[in-house]
Parts: C-alpha cells; structure tokens; sequence
C-alpha cells in the first residue's frame, strides 16, 4: 500500500471536508426544490471513501454502489461541477441531467453508477469483476451496498459465483446502523454483517470505517488477494450517517444523543486533530483549507444553477426504434 504520509492527511482533510460540505448544499437546496425527487447524503461515511480512495489503482479499479452515489465519482476523478448539475437536473450533467441523484454514472472515471434497487448492483459488481478476469485487465471492482441490502437473496447468488470463479472483486457492506430506519438488530438473528461470507469459506471481516486508515489497511489486503487471482473479499465497514436515510426522513428511530455520540468519532475530526497532533499543519492551514472548500463548493453551485436544462427533444434522443419490431401488430 501507498505511504501515509503528511500530505495524504491533507489530502483526506480537504477532500472529505468538500465531501461533506457538498452534501450539506445539496441538502440546502433540496428543501429549495432545486434538487427533487429524493436524496440521500453521505454525512459520517467519509473514511470509507477516502480510505479505499488510497488503496485502489483509478486506472484500472472500478467501484458501483446503491443511491448514496454523489461523492464517490468526485473521488475517483469526475469533476464536482458536473455532479452538481447533475442533481440540478441539468444538460451539463453526468447523464445530460436524466439520471438524477440516485443514478450517478461516469464509466470515464470507473463509476459504474449508483443504483435504486437496493442490492441490485450487487451482482452486477460481480459481472464487472467477472469482466475483468474475462479480459485479464487485472483491474478489481469494489462492490458497496448498505446493511438492508445485506439481506437480499441476490447477495447469496454472487456470493456464490464470486468464489466459484474467483472473480476480483471486494464487496463493501457500508453498514450505518439503520436500513432506511430499520436497526440491523432487528433484521437478523445476530449483528454480524461480516459473518455471511463464512459460509462461502469467503475471506471476511469488520472494518473501523470511522478511521480511514483502517479502511485503505482492508482494502489494500482485499487488493492485493484479488489482484493474485484469490478471488473476493467481504468487508464490513461499520460506519454512522448523521442525517436521515433521505432528506423525508424525520429519524424517530434515533436519539439525538446517539448521534452526537457519534460525531465524537467523526472521520473528518479524527483526521484534522492528527494533522495539528503531528505538526503537518497549523490551524492557519486548516482554515485556509476550510475557505478553499467553500469556495470549491460554491463554484459547483454555481455551474448547476447557470446550466439550461436540457431541452425537450433529449427526451427522444435516449430511446430507440426498430423499425421490423415482430411482436406489435
């Protein structure tokens, strides 16, 4: 695995930081209706991202996910700006504006999409990764999905497969602590996400997903298995999001002492107190950070809101016709 060093805690710091603050103006203007349809934020499961961000190779590694898609593209290299409009609904989006917030999609930078049927892009992770093998690309796709999907029939299915074929590929259960706002307590008979690869003799285990070099130290090991020709890994990243499933969620499953509790261990704290620890910076280079951010952030919001929209006849450039179709009379 790559070096940490001074300047890939930086790096962590300025990049989760603009993760977060680029949630928190899409959720601005959500309750604007700029935004619409629905939206669900990344708030508190930056360490995953950023950690794995460390040990991949965006040359050639590829990543899917489910709905809670928006930051994981601009990790990979997609610019924010396009993101943005994107969730506007505009022309200069990612999709030209027709995917929306839960439909994120860059194959230029190996983002294969955030997907609305929870668990679907499980076994399309495994295809990817079968893809790989198929054409010795020696590339691995990290295949993330939420505790609720964990519970899907169609995990066991690719699950199967993967070790069957010993496709590369690294699923990430990014488990928050609530399936929309059902507790992982309450839908199965033991807490243990990670346990479910034991029956498919699948390398597995819990991950601190608050602390991302425990992430990119999983990841990496994940990595290098794959690369072998070992095939996958399992990992349960036990993370925390501090806003709502989506933006309608009024969260009374939860206490909000729960949650402060787990801004104690915040990812982006943990790593702004080892930047000052350590000396890799002064609280003078974390405001400078902090102002950059924001101006990185408003700069997105400022492309989406002048983008048009794109105009109607977009709508039948998307679909096709066939013309000797057999089966309309």
């Amino acid at each position: 695995m790559k070096k940490i060093t001074k300047q890939t805690y930086l790096d962590w710091y300025k990049n989760m930081l603009f993760w977060r603050k680029f949630e928190d103006k899409l959720a601005s203007v959500y309750i604007q209706q700029k935004v619409r349809g629905f939206l669900h934020l990344y708030n508190g499961q930056e360490a995953i991202l950023a950690g794995a961000l460390h040990a991949m190779d965006l040359s050639k590694d590829k990543m899917i996910t489910a709905y809670r898609n928006h930051v994981q593209p601009i990790g990979m290299g997609e610019d924010p700006k396009r993101v943005m409009a994107e969730l506007f609904g505009k022309v200069t989006g990612t999709s030209k504006g027709m995917g929306g917030s839960m439909h994120i999609f860059s194959k230029e930078f190996g983002f294969y999409g955030g997907h609305g049927i929870v668990g679907g892009q499980i076994p399309l992770g495994a295809g990817i990764a079968f893809g790989d093998k198929y054409n010795n690309t020696g590339g691995v796709t990290l295949t993330c999905f939420g505790d609720g999907a964990a519970r899907q029939g169609s995990l066991h299915e690719a699950f199967n497969l993967a070790m069957l074929w010993k496709l590369p590929v690294i699923f990430i259960c990014e488990n928050n602590g609530y399936a929309m706002g059902t507790s992982v307590d309450r839908t199965a008979n033991h807490p243990d996400i990670w346990k479910l690869g034991l029956g498919y003799e699948m390398p597995c285990g819990p991950v601190d997903a608050m602390n991302p070099i425990k992430v990119a130290e999983a990841i990496d090991e994940a990595l290098q298995r794959a690369r072998r020709g070992d095939g996958p890994t399992f990992l349960e990243m036990k993370t925390y999001r501090y806003r709502g499933h989506s933006m309608s969620d009024a969260q009374h499953y939860r206490t909000k002492d729960e949650v402060e509790e787990y801004k104690k261990i915040d990812p982006i704290t943990q790593v702004k107190e080892v930047i000052l620890e350590k000396k890799y910076g002064t609280t003078d280079d974390i405001a400078a950070i902090d102002k950059e951010v924001k101006a990185m952030v408003k700069e997105c919001e400022q492309f989406a809101e002048e983008s048009p929209f794109p105009p109607v006849q977009q709508l039948y450039d998307m679909v096709y016709e066939q013309e000797d179709y057999p089966f309309i009379s």
